[in-house]
This record gives structure tokens, sequence and C-alpha cells, in this order.
């Protein structure tokens, strides 16, 4: 993992703590990249706040670059990448907003659970330590990548039929095909393995405090048509969450799927976690 930043992440941390406004710190999953969140990041611009879309460790700026050179995905676990996030933000002046999705969105709760957030949205969020329901459409979207023992050290790339099921299946059949074009990339396995076996490691880093009295206020999103994050996963989610004394929240969205964020939908779910945001930051 690189020790530093990327000079864009430090340009748009600097724009933040000049601008003196609320930061939203938006975090992307497994098979995208930060460009995911650019319409995002434009509406909450918009309203106010000063977005921060850093990337994972390494992440190339286009997804042309990134399936040319896949091999930069390998080998990113959770905690690389949630002590990554961790970084960012604490070169911000003002505590964040936090927003994730998919991984994500377990990365935000991660966040959240170290107290580095001011209020958190996870979208579709892939499971933690703690969450049990293992869903037969979640284990057949992680198949291309679980299905092989070698994938954990590996970046694997998704093919459209793949993407398909696993992000794209509440769209049409054009639509799907663009956001595949548009934003599929490879991503590391390592973070797929980790949360399969959360619950049987006690010491895995796909882990969230969601005890913490300084976790802040969090608010879940499902999208009901979602194979990959289906509602069991989510609601199981909400259900430890809601343990923490701070606010706990979840909305769910009718016939989405796991693409909520980046397809024709996006403006449904951005505007509701804006509201949430809005509410407590």
């Amino acid at each position: 993992m690189t020790d530093h930043l990327t000079a864009s992440v430090d340009q748009q941390v600097a724009a933040a703590n000049a601008s003196g406004k609320r930061p939203v710190v938006f975090i992307h999953g497994l098979w995208l990249l930060p460009s995911s969140w650019d319409r995002w990041a434009a509406v909450f611009a918009e309203a106010g706040y000063a977005p921060v879309s850093p990337g994972w460790p390494d992440d190339p700026e286009t997804v042309e670059e990134a399936n040319a050179h896949p091999e930069v995905f390998a080998g990113k676990s959770v905690g690389d990448v949630a002590d990554h996030y961790s970084e960012v933000i604490s070169r911000l002046d003002r505590k964040p907003a936090v927003l994730g999705h998919s991984f994500g969105g377990l990365l935000t709760m991660i966040i959240a659970g170290r107290g580095q957030s001011a209020a958190s949205v996870a979208i579709d969020s892939a499971p933690f330590r703690g969450v049990l329901p293992l869903p037969f459409s979640a284990l057949k979207a992680s198949s291309p990548v679980l299905g092989n023992p070698l994938n954990r050290h590996r970046a694997i790339p998704l093919t459209y039929d793949q993407f398909r099921f696993a992000f794209a299946s509440a769209v049409t059949e054009d639509e799907a095909q663009q956001l595949y074009k548009e934003f599929a990339v490879p991503a590391s396995g390592e973070p797929l393995f980790q949360a399969a076996a959360a619950n049987l490691n006690p010491w895995t880093e796909a882990k969230a405090d969601y005890r913490n009295p300084d976790r802040g206020p969090l608010l879940i999103i499902e999208g009901i048509g979602d194979n990959t994050s289906p509602p069991a996963i989510n609601r199981a989610a909400y259900k430890l969450q809601s343990d923490n004394a701070g606010t706990t929240e979840i909305a769910s969205l009718d016939n989405r799927g796991h693409s909520l964020t980046i397809d024709s939908g996006w403006r449904e779910v951005c505007d509701t976690a804006l509201s949430f945001i809005r509410r407590f930051a």
C-alpha cells in the first residue's frame, strides 16, 4: 500500500480545508473507481459541502488504465484500505460526513466505528463480523472470486454476465451494457475472502465497532433487488448497528440492484443520503 496521498487527493483535501465547509468523503467498493461518485460529488458541492473522493491505494485514474493494468488492485485488504481512508480523514480540518457503497459501505462503518465521521451513509454494504445471513444470491455474486482460493491475492475482473448478475440485475440490458463499459474495473480478491470468513476469525479486519458512542448517526440504504448485498445482509447490519446509542436508520428502495449508485436511478439514492447528512452534518 502506498503511504502517501496522490496529488489529486491532496488537492481535494486542501480545497475542502480552505472552503471551511463540511467535507463529505465518498468511498467506492470493489469493481469501481472514485469516478463512480462524480455526479454525487457535484450534487453535494451544490448543496454546500466539500466533496472528497479518494481512491483505494494505487487506484488508476481511469477505467481504461485500470483494465490495462489490473495487477495494481491485487492484495488490497480491508485493513489496508480502512487505514488509507483514516489517513485521508485525519488531514481534514473538520470531521466529515462519510458515504460508501458495497465494500465502501463496510469501510464507512469501520471509519464511523473509529469515531472519524460526523454522519455516515452505508449503501448496500458488504457484511462485517456479526452479520450472519449468507443469501444464495450473495454467494453467487461473489463466486467469480471465492470459487478459486488462489484469487485471494489476485485482481479479478468480472465478465459482462457476472457484472449483470452482481451489479446490473435491476436495469435494462442496454443500460447494463453501458454501465459495464463505463464503470467496471478489476478488483482485489482479498476483501471478499475476509468478509466471507469474518465470523470464523476473531481477528478479522472485516469488523466494525458499532457500539462506539462516538460512531455518530448512521443511515443504511438497501436496494430491494440487490443480488450482491440483499436485504437480509443490510437488515442484519442495521440490527447490530442499532445497539449504538446514536441515531441508526434504514431506508429501503424498491426494485434497485447493486448498481443503484451509478445507474439511471442514482439521483434518488443520492437525495436520500443527502437528506440524512443535512439533518446531522
